[in-house]
């Protein structure tokens, strides 16, 4: 089930060693106020709280409506275009796949609301729509702005061997990991190279994180992005992160038009860049269990 923090739950998961860069990258204030050091620019962000519907501290109609609300306040460093802009984002955790994310609501000097629904509920590997043929690549939970074409979904599946031949995780490059990805990504019956010709890798690194690799990458997708729209000029542009954990590749893509991109990027970035697996607790289900069940 995908939550949103409480605060006693937003406590928790702030002093968990896995998401040890929301420590350093987005430390927890109260004052909501801009924090400066001498050579990056801080920005505080918040979201209002709802009275808890249940004795765990959820937020019912929040997540119902939009999937998001918190009353934490969250300090991160906020580069590129949007360098003065005031970002309000609020912590998603799904622990059936035990992993979490920031989620942005608003950017308040721009006066602009982010208007996420969630057109996936989070659900088990065995149970999750495939994205190709093979069923091997599955989107397990997503959550989509209609009105400014934005897309935030996780998607699990294991490693391509055609691409990541080791079973060595450390030896893996970006590159290849998004090419993994990538290959598996497409509902057309079409050959694997036929999927990595509609993408473009535009940038892939790795970043190592309490000592586990998380590959990053930047692409390209040249198909029309709407049913109403076929200018072979218009795309999406995606930026993506993935790490593996019992065999599977988890990864959080985030995208929006390329006309949005100079706008939207940053944002999805700083989005991208939280996604952290959590260590599993009794609710989590790991891909290879029940491959039968399908509910």
């Amino acid at each position: 089930m995908e939550t949103v923090l409480s605060p006693s739950h937003s406590r928790a998961i702030s002093n968990h060693p896995k998401l040890s860069l929301f420590r350093d990258q987005a430390k927890i204030s109260s004052s909501n106020q801009k924090i400066c050091n001498s050579n990056k620019k801080f920005v505080a962000c918040c979201c209002e709280s709802s009275e808890p519907t249940s004795q765990n501290g959820f937020c019912r109609r929040d997540i119902v409506l939009f999937g998001f609300a918190a009353s934490v306040a969250t300090v991160f460093p906020v580069e590129g275009s949007v360098a003065d802009e005031e970002i309000k984002m609020a912590p998603i955790v799904d622990d059936l796949n035990a992993y979490s994310y920031l989620i942005p609501l608003e950017m308040p000097s721009k006066n602009f609301s982010f208007k996420w629904v969630e057109s996936r509920k989070p659900e088990r590997y065995s149970s999750a729509a495939p994205l190709s043929p093979n069923a091997r690549l599955r989107i397990v939970a997503e959550r989509v702005d209609f009105f400014d074409n934005l897309i935030l979904s996780v998607t699990i599946g294991p490693p391509n061997p055609i691409f990541l031949k080791s079973n060595d995780k450390s030896t893996w490059e970006a590159k290849d990991v998004a090419d993994s990805v990538l290959s598996d990504k497409s509902a057309l019956r079409v050959t694997s190279s036929q999927r990595m010709a509609e993408s473009s890798v535009l940038d892939a690194h790795t970043s190592e994180i309490d000592g586990e690799p998380y590959w990053y990458y930047e692409y390209l997708v040249r198909k029309s992005p709407t049913k109403t729209v076929t200018d072979s000029s218009i795309f999406r542009h995606y930026v993506a992160a993935s790490v593996e954990r019992d065999g599977f590749l988890y990864t959080l893509n985030a995208s929006t038009l390329n006309k949005q991109w100079d706008m939207m990027g940053p944002v999805l970035e700083k989005t991208v860049a939280s996604f952290r697996l959590l260590p599993p607790t009794e609710n989590y289900v790991p891909p290879y269990k029940d491959p039968w069940r399908f509910w």
